[in-house]
């Protein structure tokens, strides 16, 4: 893992939810200069200075809003690198709030934008989501939409020296609402309900996340869609290592569920490199630019679905 940050100061959005508490893991055993946390979930707040107490680390925890580009603007003042990791996730909840979501993942992204480059931080990464990749609902086309205006806010940044990149994950294994957390708490209840049996999702270790952003930080110039290379998994399978003896039972799929998430449309794929962990997609006219990176994950070969779980 690269030390990007050592002496740094770093602030994450979102940075009570699965992925911000990972990386705060990670990234405090590199001695950055601070760490901010910046969240509109007081209770997540409370329950994460528990384990990451501000008087054993230098972590600070900021309530706001990325709605709120005041304070926003307060918050970013002395940062080195933002990483945004706030959105509104869930894709059945965006499905009868589409207003909320656009706020947050549009509105709130572009606020998180303009203050990075008002800052003059020096790199800001948007945490985005495969879902992103040819969308079908408003989550996904709220993050397209945001992911956009990352890319295009470097334009902005012209003789400023904030650059802007966004990395794109499949799903986080083990994150807060999602399938494996929810296959766990019905182990043992006989049944299992499944949307599809060919259904396939990408997912990710969260360790795993963390190497791959670490190392689009080292690598980004600004203007880059990072996508670690993931493998596909079916959910039924997923379901039965965690509960063999569970009958499956099939529900249907959610108004906006795809059979199938992607990584890459064929008109990425014109402008895309791989680079050997990740996909970078780029508008620049040199590749040469990217170093070849070493991929030596699990996710390589078939998956062993024991050692996924564990």
């Amino acid at each position: 893992m690269q030390n990007n940050i050592e002496n740094k100061t770093i602030l994450v959005t979102g940075g009570t939810g699965s992925f911000g508490q990972a990386f705060v893991e990670a990234a405090l055993k590199l001695n950055p200069a601070k760490i901010i946390v910046l969240s509109r979930n007081e209770l997540a707040q409370v329950e994460m200075e528990r384990r990451f107490s501000p008087s054993d680390h230098p972590i600070r925890y900021f309530l706001g809003d990325i709605r709120d580009k005041c304070r926003l603007m307060t918050a970013f003042r002395g940062v080195d690198i933002v990483l945004h990791a706030a959105a509104l996730k869930h894709i059945d909840k965006g499905y009868y709030n589409p207003g909320e979501v656009i706020k947050t993942n549009v509105i709130g992204t572009q606020n998180v934008i303009e203050a990075a480059i008002s800052c003059n931080v020096d790199k800001m990464l948007a945490i985005s989501t495969d879902k992103a990749v040819n969308p079908c609902t408003i989550y996904g086309s709220a993050k397209l939409t945001a992911d956009f205006a990352v890319i295009g806010g470097n334009v902005h940044a012209v003789g400023r020296r904030t650059k802007l990149s966004v990395i794109r994950f499949g799903n986080f294994l083990g994150s807060s609402g999602s399938v494996v957390p929810f296959f766990i708490s019905i182990k043992g209840s006989g049944e299992q309900p499944i949307t599809h049996p060919d259904m396939t999702r990408f997912f990710i270790k969260p360790d795993q996340a963390i190497s791959r952003l670490f190392s689009a930080l080292d690598m980004m110039q600004g203007g880059e869609i990072f996508t670690p290379k993931m493998r596909a998994i079916r959910i039924a399978d997923l379901g039965k290592a965690i509960d063999p003896d569970a009958k499956q039972v099939i529900v249907g799929l959610r108004p906006g569920e795809k059979m199938y998430e992607e990584i890459m449309t064929l008109e990425m794929a014109r402008t895309t490199k791989d680079v050997g962990a990740f996909y970078i997609k780029t508008d620049k006219e040199s590749f040469d630019e990217f170093p070849q990176t070493q991929w030596t994950s699990e996710f390589a070969d078939r998956w062993n679905l024991d050692k996924l779980l564990g």
